[in-house]
């Protein structure tokens, strides 16, 4: 009784705790934006202390001030103007383009990235691992392969933000009845938290 009261406990608390630490650390980061700003603009000139979250709720405001301008017509004048900047320097191309290519597929609203769960043969013929399709891939890369391929992001166990791209002919993909959701819980928890969904092959 003890050891089964004892085990119970900690499969309540385990999850509160690390999810309790997760968000105090992300804010505890976030509150070192106020160290940008003017002595005379920080919430310890004004009440002699610092204020928790102060960090997370200037940086919000950043953002939606930022989308404001971004949003107007001079807002996107600047950001030609700035892109047609970076375009130019080289080293800094490739790293602004990349990087804004990959954020405008995963954030806005027409971006397929990770919209979609598959099953794949991976590593090796006869055992199968989840992934995300991620699009499909520029002709440069398959015009000397015959048939259609998709672009697929195979996550790691437990940490899904590590993994490895393939590119995968379409007819060798398993399209599955599963939220993008479920896939991560089952990846991040090593195969125990099983999706709930049924499992529809359709190649």
């Amino acid at each position: 009784m003890f050891k089964k009261n004892f085990i119970t406990g900690l499969l309540v608390l385990i999850p509160l705790v690390l999810t309790g630490w997760v968000l105090f650390s992300l804010v505890e980061f976030l509150d070192q934006a106020v160290l940008f700003l003017p002595d005379h603009l920080r919430p310890e000139y004004f009440i002699g202390s610092d204020i928790f979250g102060f960090g997370l709720i200037l940086t919000a405001v950043v953002i939606f001030v930022i989308g404001i301008i971004a949003n107007n017509f001079f807002g996107k004048k600047l950001i030609i103007i700035y892109e047609a900047i970076f375009n130019k320097v080289p080293f800094v191309k490739s790293v602004y383009s990349s990087i804004k290519q990959v954020s405008d597929t995963l954030l806005t609203s027409s971006g397929k990235a990770f919209s979609k769960a598959v099953l794949i043969e991976f590593p090796i013929s006869g055992t199968y691992t989840f992934a995300f399709v991620t699009g499909e891939p520029d002709e440069t890369l398959t015009k000397s392969l015959k048939g259609k391929y998709v672009n697929v992001y195979v996550p790691t166990t437990p940490n899904p933000t590590s993994g490895y791209t393939l590119i995968v002919p379409r007819n060798k993909v398993v399209e599955l009845d599963i939220s993008v959701d479920q896939v991560l819980k089952y990846v991040i928890s090593m195969g125990v938290t099983p999706p709930k969904k049924k499992i529809n092959n359709k190649k």
